[in-house]
């Protein structure tokens, strides 16, 4: 693991994600940190991606179909039991866990978990970029080849999305691999998005000058984010997502108000997501 970089400002792929989308909903996010109540496809998509890290730990042989659909039930009462709120989300849980393990059996669809031996899952990675930003995330698996390729892989609980939709999730993907080519001086060969719902594997692999010409847009992205932020001037950009939005009441596209922005000594720090997406419309 990375030793932890505090000097600098941070940026995850899901935040600089939501300012792309939507520099308002950045705003409410990262500065002035708005509660958002999970809503059940999030959380499926939790649980799903806590159980296939569960699974590789089992031995070799025994990752079956089975085992994941058993693990089901545990890995919910671990998530029930660290987050207040959970156990009272789902008016029928057993349907919701059903449907969790219809999502695994996706995954057994596209890959045998028995035929490889992950380098790292979960894994925490962060990179300094020109000395003025630290990117960093969580990374869902990194498969490493005995030549050192390195594979990385990112479990979707969405629909596998239509072309605008997948350059998003290839955006997370490439970020990661930045980090990765910055800390450990190799380009990945392979960017993996394992779609479940639809069993699709979409591979991507990117070269170094892409990966340069991605830390450049990275950059220019946290330059208008400082702007925004000095200006106080984050505005709504509405889109087919807005559907999926918690914050509608506060947005002026909507007919609200947003909060008075926080006096400069109050704006925290922006969170760390632990960058795995969940199944909503932004990755469907």
């Amino acid at each position: 693991m990375t030793e932890t970089i505090t000097t600098l400002p941070t940026l995850s792929p899901s935040r600089a994600a939501d300012f792309k989308t939507c520099p308002l909903l950045y705003r409410f996010r990262s500065i002035d940190r708005l509660p958002e109540r999970p809503t059940p496809d999030q959380m499926r998509g939790t649980l799903v991606h806590a159980v296939l890290e569960a699974l590789f730990e089992e031995p070799t042989g025994t990752r079956t179909p089975e085992r994941a659909a058993a693990l089901v039930a545990p890995q919910w009462q671990r998530l029930v039991e660290t987050e207040e709120g959970l156990a009272d989300l789902f008016a029928d849980t057993e349907a919701f866990l059903e449907s969790s393990r219809e999502l695994l059996g996706g995954y057994f669809a596209v890959e045998d978990p028995n035929r490889l031996e992950p380098a790292e899952r979960e894994a925490f990675v962060q990179a300094e970029v020109d000395g003025k930003l630290v990117i960093r995330g969580y990374i869902d698996r990194l498969d490493v080849s005995p030549a050192g390729d390195i594979r990385v892989v990112d479990y979707k609980t969405g629909g596998a999305p239509r072309e605008a939709f997948e350059a998003r999730a290839m955006f997370q993907l490439k970020f990661y691999a930045l980090v990765l080519w910055r800390t450990r001086g190799v380009v990945p060969r392979v960017l993996r998005l394992m779609y479940l719902k639809d069993r699709e594997v979409c591979d991507f692999s990117p070269d170094a000058e892409e990966l340069e010409r991605f830390e450049r847009t990275l950059l220019a992205l946290w330059q208008a984010i400082e702007r925004a932020t000095a200006e106080r001037d984050f505005r709504a950009q509405p889109s087919r997502l807005c559907g999926w939005c918690a914050h509608q009441a506060l947005c002026p596209a909507f007919g609200g108000t947003p909060p008075p922005f926080p006096e400069p000594a109050a704006v925290p720090a922006p969170p760390l997501s632990t960058e795995a997406e969940p199944a909503t419309g932004r990755d469907e």
